[in-house]
């Protein structure tokens, strides 16, 4: 806690032969600016045995100690309050922004702008509008901002910056383009609003293009810009605009700053640059555990596994603790390589670090010991997790391509065993975790490759009655898989016609699937042609329907199959296989 500031200090030595005009002076200083717990205490304490403790100064100590963050000392004297003064009114809506009550202080603003003493201003009106941000409430911003422009504050800097930042916090992109526009002054706040919003709300573009300009327009940028606009870079993978940065900030004073490099090496690592992003790693003194994660993330994504491999190592001898996210990384990798050894030299790693029980360490595990057919292991680290969280219950069914049943306590391993996955899948509902689109997405998957029509029906109408709101195109896509596999056709066509939205080129493409195996004609040419208009140019829809009327013997039809594939210009891929010899 800050201490009394020297001149309140030594003033507060003469405080008790003070007068109520000397003491109103002090008081005044820490309502506005000198923050000083220690001081308003004292000044409160005074105000009390003196017996000048007035409405003025009741609110002037409400102000302080709302300054000062105390909330149930200023609450308390706030309601003390005889008359709601403007400036209490106002320290108290500063406070309840600045500590997470953006309802409150909005509630409050409205109650005081009903009233007949109408008070807000330049200072009031970032605090007001920044909590309509912070509660998501646009349209009442809205109505803000035009009491802010009916009240002539608008061309205020901070107002300013406070309506850019509430409409891009509101996800208003467009708003907040037309009040950057309107403002004369610009500050570097101004412009990292609207760099970092953009790139929030899904333009990168944009945000590169108003970096631009910012650079155009010669406004001295700061490290939050830079933190701004280089994942914009990297999310658009335009290394030409991330390595102007570069060489932007390299004679800034803040180079060197661990952030800022942190953000240039994931720029680069994005960018597929890793000869560029070791480069920086190698000149920085200051390194920390998210520096040595995403060199390494990097090396995983360029599928460098000994580049992954030699800079872990690096890491441990420099001593670096890895986080949860540095070995999800490294065995996600030994998970796509089916390296079982190596994936449990790391399992030791996390256990001696003490995060085995982090819910992605627990997913990542699952993954690798269930893709290396270690299914002991995969159910003995799912059986540790908490079964409260969703995450775990996902993964495990995630991997109902290798499922388990217990049988006189002895494991029989079934491969592709749906039922298993649905009593897990009922499990989790019953034990009070939610099942999401993931859950409900393996769940059905299991019931498909198993052949579990029923089952699975039964789970979509689950779904339906319980969580329509989770139902994605990945569900239908299942059934219309799990019925085509059982030749129900018909139900199947008629499930894609009752779809809440668009069918993709994925439930298409499962029909036709299920066609080419049944040799259905009449529905493989409706799902066919909704596929030429969706995905013209992939091959294996033309391939599929030319199947089908081969396999009824309609080879006239297939070779106009075959021509219209030749006429748009698609080649069939040549059929390639792999062989593993020594480990290569």
């Amino acid at each position: 806690m800050n201490g009394p500031c020297p001149p309140l200090s030594h003033t507060l030595k003469h405080l008790f032969s003070a007068t109520a005009p000397q003491c109103e002076s002090l008081l005044y200083r820490c309502a506005t600016t000198a923050k000083s717990l220690a001081t308003t205490k004292k000044l409160h304490a005074y105000t009390i045995t003196s017996g000048i403790l007035s409405n003025h100064f009741l609110s002037l100590l409400t102000s302080a100690y709302g300054l000062c963050g105390q909330m149930e000392y200023a609450c308390r004297l706030f309601d003390q309050l005889p008359k709601r003064t403007p400036v209490a009114c106002k320290a108290i809506i500063r406070m309840y922004t600045e500590n997470g009550y953006p309802r409150s202080a909005l509630e409050l603003f409205v109650e005081m702008h009903g009233s007949s003493c109408y008070w807000a201003d330049d200072y009031t009106y970032p605090f007001v509008v920044r909590a309509c941000g912070d509660s998501l409430l646009l349209e009442l911003g809205m109505v803000i901002h035009g009491l802010i422009v009916k009240s002539g504050f608008v061309s205020g800097i901070f107002v300013g910056n406070s309506l850019l930042a509430m409409y891009m916090t509101c996800g208003d992109r467009d708003g907040a383009r037309r009040v950057f526009d309107a403002m004369k002054d610009k500050t570097v706040v101004s412009w990292n609003t609207m760099i970092s919003g953009s790139f929030r709300n899904g333009s990168a573009k944009e945000a590169l293009m108003v970096f631009r300009r910012m650079v155009n327009s010669e406004m001295e940028f700061d490290s939050a810009t830079v933190l701004s606009v280089l994942p914009a870079c990297g999310y658009l993978k335009d290394l030409e605009v991330g390595r102007e940065v570069h060489l932007l900030i390299k004679a800034k004073s803040f180079w060197k700053r661990l952030a800022v490099q942190n953000a240039l090496l994931d720029m680069y690592v994005k960018c597929g640059r890793m000869d560029e992003a070791r480069g920086v790693f190698d000149g920085m003194v200051e390194k920390d555990v998210v520096t040595w994660t995403t060199v390494i993330h990097g090396y995983i994504l360029n599928a460098d596994v000994k580049g992954a491999l030699e800079l872990c190592r690096l890491m441990q001898f420099e001593g670096v603790r890895p986080n949860e996210v540095t070995l999800a990384s490294l065995l996600a990798m030994c998970a796509d390589l089916q390296d079982l050894k190596l994936g449990k030299c790391l399992h030791g790693w996390a256990i001696r670090q003490y995060i085995e029980s982090d819910v992605n360490m627990e997913t990542a595990l699952i993954d690798l010991y269930a893709k290396c057919s270690s299914f002991r292991l995969s159910l003995k680290v799912f059986s540790r997790t908490s079964k409260k969280r969703t995450v775990p219950w996902n993964a495990i069914l995630s991997e109902q391509g290798h499922c388990f049943m217990e049988c006189d306590n002895s494991w029989l391993w079934k491969h592709g065993h749906g039922t298993v996955a649905l009593s897990l899948f009922n499990q989790m509902v019953q034990s009070g975790v939610k099942p999401n689109e993931v859950t409900f997405t393996s769940a059905l998957h299991a019931c498909g490759h198993a052949g579990l029509v029923d089952d699975g029906l039964n789970l979509y109408n689950f779904m339906q009655k319980n969580h329509p709101e989770n139902l994605r195109t990945d569900h239908y896509t299942c059934i219309v898989d799990l019925l085509g596999r059982a030749d129900r056709l018909e139900e199947a066509y008629h499930l894609i016609n009752t779809m809440p939205f668009e069918p993709s080129h994925a439930v298409w493409g499962a029909l036709l699937g299920a066609c080419a195996i049944h040799e259905n004609v009449e529905l493989g040419e409706v799902a066919a042609k909704w596929l030429f208009k969706l995905e013209p140019e992939n091959t294996g829809n033309y391939i599929l329907l030319g199947n089908i009327y081969s396999a009824v013997g309609r080879f006239d039809d297939a070779e106009k199959v075959r021509k219209m594939m030749d006429d748009i210009g698609l080649v069939k891929a040549p059929a390639n296989s792999m062989i593993e010899v020594r480990n290569l």
